[in-house]
């Protein structure tokens, strides 16, 4: 007599399997909702009192490019002077010597905790305190020196100062401490060090922060129309002043610094994946590297991950 012995069931092949997707009903209902509420908006604002037929003309009038020319070279000047004087104010952070790093401590502080705006005003009302300015060498009229230009410049400079320095001493902190050792050991100062070996290293740290702080900067720079510096929104209300098409004016505006901010938000990514070279084998590829795999797929008739 022989035992029987039951055997288990063959495995199902694959191709039999029938996979049933899970429905995300969710989705559709988010969907469908972000899609109701932009429908909501389009109307409204299609039905409001805008007269939409002017605002191209005003997007190149020489007004509206001169205030965008102004914008951009203030941001600029700002930037520099904030990057200049927060890389001094990071390394003086982190000085040993407490009456340097008590100072530094003390600007940041001040700086970052105190509006932009009302520094702009204190630096356009100087004149106020000290009506004129003697140096010695040089003497005149407060109200003289302390244009509306010079007043953005510092008021907008100063405060930019403060985050970046903090944005460097970050970008500092995250290289090894073995470097420096190893950089002393080779005989190299504490200049050399830092000049050579420590910030760039420090760039791939430093650079995405002081990319959004520029792009930053370009919005910021608006507060400069309470110092009567004839920036975008300053020359955006002296057209419209004119012209009584205020919320149009407001548009145009809009433009200028999305046209603004989008271009230096494409120079900023390739600055990124410059620095980011040598902490990644592999970079993603970029958006025209995509578009270029994806154009040969439809010209060839294939889809873009078969295709070679």
């Amino acid at each position: 007599m022989t035992d029987t012995v039951d055997k288990a069931p063959a495995s199902v092949p694959p191709e039999q399997i029938k996979a049933i997707p899970v429905r995300h009903y969710g989705r559709w209902v988010a969907g469908a909702a972000v899609i109701a509420v932009l429908v909501l908006i389009g109307i409204a604002f299609s039905n409001a009192n805008i007269n939409y037929s002017i605002i191209p003309d005003y997007v190149t009038d020489g007004t509206i490019l001169s205030g965008a020319w102004h914008t951009l070279y203030i941001s600029v000047l700002a930037m520099v002077l904030g990057l200049v004087l927060g890389v001094i104010l990071a390394v003086m952070r982190m000085s040993s010597n407490p009456v340097t790093s008590t100072v530094a401590w003390f600007y940041v502080w001040f700086f970052r905790g105190t509006p932009v705006l009302v520094q702009l005003l204190l630096w356009y009302n100087l004149s106020l305190v000290f009506p004129i300015l003697n140096l010695g060498f040089y003497k005149d009229e407060m109200n003289q020196v302390m244009t509306p230009f010079l007043a953005a410049l510092l008021g907008l400079g100063l405060n930019e100062a403060a985050y970046m320095s903090e944005i460097v001493r970050a970008g500092i902190q995250s290289v090894d401490e073995g470097q420096t050792e190893a950089s002393h050991a080779l005989g190299m100062t504490q200049g050399q060090t830092l000049r050579r070996v420590i910030l760039p290293q420090a760039m791939r740290v430093i650079v995405p922060p002081t990319g959004n702080e520029f792009i930053n900067m370009l919005k910021t720079s608006s507060l400069a129309y309470a110092v009567q510096f004839n920036e975008l929104i300053k020359r955006a209300q002296d057209v419209s002043s004119t012209s009584l098409a205020v919320v149009e004016m407001y548009f145009v505006a809009s433009i200028w610094y999305l046209i603004l901010t989008s271009v230096f938000s494409v120079g900023q990514y390739y600055l990124e994946r410059r620095y980011a070279r040598g902490s990644s084998r592999n970079l993603p590829p970029t958006p025209l590297q995509r578009l270029r795999k994806h154009l040969r797929a439809f010209l060839s008739f294939r889809r873009p991950e078969v295709a070679r």
